[in-house]
């Protein structure tokens, strides 16, 4: 059996850990964290691990892949060394904090003949995959555009923006959907609480097969949101992820453009059909990603959200931050398109 090792226990560690120690597929036998109280709490709840305070000592122990949950900028050292050690790793979204380094961990874990996944989660949800399957299927007809809201109050986090907390989760699951990257790509934001760290944004892409997509993210919110709505020219489709019930629903609904049957204006039909609710899986995506992991690992399959995935991943959203503007800014008109010398 696989024998996994943890590095990270903050905010998101912990549910790492309790679906480790959860699935059957593996041995989750270490864990390591610098902070002392962390170590001594998840080792009262799981006794048999053994902990460790350097991440060097859990790469040096009895196991077979690493689980990374660490603050973003300590990914790419962390995964390097382990892939060096001969490890398998899983790293936490996004896989770094920048492309070239995403990209060199990718080619790193081919050379060494390792698994590299990135835990983008929601690639794993079995309403996103869900919707993947109506797209690739042509039941929406032609994909026009897509838009995600992604909103709460807080949580702010003081090593990321809202970005690279928030936009994330939607950017892959707008790739895992289309299955290419977006040509072009824009963004603004503004800081409002932290000086230094947009807590607003939105992002704006364009993808050559011809639809595009927005996105809003934000630590200012009154309500929490998860929405996102895809248009197709046959159906319309709402993934609402804090749904309780009916997390997709299907609308058999459009606009319909008649040529005139004589001399005059084209005619709009509109039309609203019915609302289908598909029926899904209610397993938890964090169990079916880490087993995913576990099952890569022993097959040799290549994981849905690999090391090539995370790095296109944090690509779009570099392309996104390289045409950004700021509203107390005064840009000039192609920085607001993110069209470098587009037409004025």
């Amino acid at each position: 059996m696989i024998k996994v090792g943890q590095i990270g226990l903050g905010y998101w560690g912990p549910n790492l850990a309790r679906v480790l120690n959860q699935t059957s597929r593996c041995e989750f036998v270490a864990c390591c964290d610098l902070d002392l109280a962390r170590l001594e709490k998840i080792t009262r709840q799981y006794p048999a691990l053994k902990a460790y305070r350097k991440p060097e000592q859990l790469l040096e122990a009895d196991i077979d892949a690493v689980v990374i949950s660490t603050p973003i900028a300590t990914h790419y050292e962390l995964a390097r060394e382990a892939l060096h050690r001969g490890k398998h790793v899983f790293v936490e979204k996004p896989l770094t904090d920048n492309t070239s380094r995403a990209r060199e961990l990718a080619d790193l874990a081919k050379v060494v003949d390792r698994t590299l996944m990135t835990g983008h989660t929601f690639v794993y949800s079995p309403a996103v995959v869900k919707v993947k399957e109506l797209i690739d299927s042509g039941y929406l007809g032609e994909l026009r555009s897509l838009s995600f809201s992604r909103v709460n109050l807080g949580l702010y986090r003081k090593d990321v923006d809202v970005v690279w907390d928030l936009a994330v989760h939607d950017i892959s699951i707008l790739l895992y959907w289309l299955d290419e990257l977006p040509v072009r790509a824009c963004s603004f934001g503004r800081s409002c609480v932290q000086r230094a760290k947009r807590d607003v944004a939105y992002l704006w892409f364009q993808f050559a097969s011809g639809p595009i997509a927005s996105c809003e993210v934000s630590w200012l919110s009154p309500q929490k949101m998860r929405r996102t709505c895809v248009v197709g020219s046959e159906r319309m489709v709402v993934y609402d992820d804090t749904d309780p019930s009916e997390k997709v629903k299907i609308y058999d609904r459009g606009v319909t453009l008649r040529p005139p049957e004589s001399f005059g204006e084209f005619q709009l039909t509109y039309r609203m059909g019915d609302m289908l609710a598909p029926n899904l899986s209610a397993t938890e995506p964090l169990l079916i990603e880490i087993e995913h992991f576990i099952n890569c690992i022993e097959t040799g399959e290549k994981p849905r959200t690999d090391g090539k995935f995370g790095a296109d991943v944090v690509a779009a959203i570099e392309m996104a931050d390289s045409f950004r503007w700021q509203p107390e800014e005064r840009p000039a008109i192609e920085h607001l398109v993110g069209i470098p010398g587009g037409e004025k």
